[in-house]
């Protein structure tokens, strides 16, 4: 692939990334996600979605349309240092969505993704924590038209997909497009995480930027080339990377969340 081609890739991805300043700042970002007026999809953006996206356009369009994406781990951290920026606060979808989760209380709620027991215990542990109501548990290897229709006949509030880049975007898109009035979360492994079938960090080490270190040393074989080959070759990029003036005035990488619409 063309240099150019990864670098207008990222830009394109960057320019729709909502940097989030400080406490404050999420609690506004939480309180317009939890009163979606339309169909809204949430994704969050780390080394690898980026990695990914360097050699994928169809990903890269998909991934850029979200209604909102955040920051998502300390390469991004690294990325957005070197490109002049601050980072903001890293809004991991694993501590995110079960804040999010929690203003959903009492509403109706799609957990789509991974596969049982982790689905079921994922589910059980949300309504017991944060007392939504899930009205619809799924696996993540179904066909889209699966989810399309289980959307429509549900209309639950709130969907999260547990199903992984690329396809989870994918989906969002379609579930977006079919207009059900809802939020969808693209939450990658957070059905696995509630569901207790992968186990977090302790919390210095996620403090430290280190999670993905834990991950590794868990799960070897299926996070080898996301971690011991993607992470040199996310910096590698990082350290070429030539960022553009996001569109629209004041540089939408630099922050502040009022600044973002929520389509």
């Amino acid at each position: 692939m063309g240099e150019q081609l990864w670098q207008t890739r990222w830009n394109t991805v960057l320019d729709n990334v909502q940097v989030v300043n400080d406490p404050a700042d999420e609690q506004r970002l939480l309180a317009a996600l939890s009163t979606p007026e339309r169909a809204t999809v949430l994704g969050f953006v780390n080394a690898h979605a980026l990695n990914l996206v360097a050699g994928d356009g169809e990903f890269c369009r998909t991934l850029a349309a979200a209604d909102v994406l955040l920051r998502d781990g300390s390469g991004m951290a690294i990325l957005y240092r070197r490109i002049g920026l601050a980072p903001g606060l890293n809004m991991n979808g694993t501590d995110f969505i079960p804040r999010l989760l929690a203003r959903y209380k009492g509403r109706r709620v799609a957990f789509w993704g991974t596969q049982e027991p982790a689905l079921s215990a994922a589910a059980a542990r949300s309504e017991a924590l944060w007392g939504v109501k899930p009205v619809s548990l799924h696996d993540g290897f179904a066909e889209v038209d699966t989810y399309l229709a289980l959307a429509q006949a549900l209309q639950p509030e709130l969907i999260v997909l547990g199903m992984g880049m690329p396809k989870q975007e994918a989906v969002a898109a379609r579930l977006a497009a079919s207009g059900v009035p809802c939020l969808i979360v693209c939450g990658g492994a957070i059905l696995d995480f509630l569901g207790g079938k992968v186990a977090r960090a302790p919390g210095w080490l996620r403090r430290l930027g280190g999670e993905w270190v834990f991950r590794l040393v868990k799960e070897p074989r299926r996070l080898f080339m996301r971690y011991v080959v993607g992470n040199p070759m996310f910096l590698l990029r990082t350290g070429m990377f030539s960022p553009r003036p996001a569109p629209g005035g004041e540089d939408k990488r630099r922050g502040n969340s009022q600044n973002r619409r929520h389509r």
